[in-house]
């Protein structure tokens, strides 16, 4: 059983070997639906280029029970030996980018990304039209 599910993954990974390699996971399916009509954004650790890229896109408010929460983390360096061969063999990420949904507490909706540098600006509005174009957040904001 546990061959046939690392077969399908390996399949999934070849046939998905076209898109950005960005996962968008829904965990609350009801926001899919649901109109947002305002966020509050978060971002750790602070990054004064992300949040004036971010800030660029959308007019985030202070109070709102949505929020956006933007994480990253860059330079990170993996020592495993197992990793060895993908390392030498491709272009092994060294950075990722999360940025969630959340109402309250409860996490909604998830984006994700592998990069192999620094999230950017581009990074950052890559992963806004994608979560724009999931869900309905009403865009009385800047540029839309």
């Amino acid at each position: 059983m546990q061959k046939l599910f690392c077969s399908c993954i390996v399949v999934l990974l070849m046939l998905s070997g076209c898109d950005d390699g960005s996962i968008v996971t829904v965990y609350d399916k009801s926001i899919k639906t649901t109109p947002i009509e305002c966020l509050r954004v978060s971002i750790m650790p602070q990054d004064k280029q992300i949040e004036k890229s971010i800030k660029s896109l959308y007019s985030f408010k202070d109070v709102c029970n949505y929020s956006l929460n933007i994480t990253y983390k860059s330079s990170i360096v993996c020592n495993s030996p197992y990793d060895a061969a993908q390392k030498n063999l491709s272009a092994f990420p060294n950075s990722y980018l999360n940025m969630e949904i959340r109402k309250g507490m409860n996490l909604e909706y998830s984006y994700y990304i592998d990069l192999q540098h620094k999230p950017n600006s581009q990074d950052i509005q890559k992963g806004w039209q994608q979560i724009t174009k999931d869900l309905d957040i009403k865009l009385d904001i800047k540029g839309e």
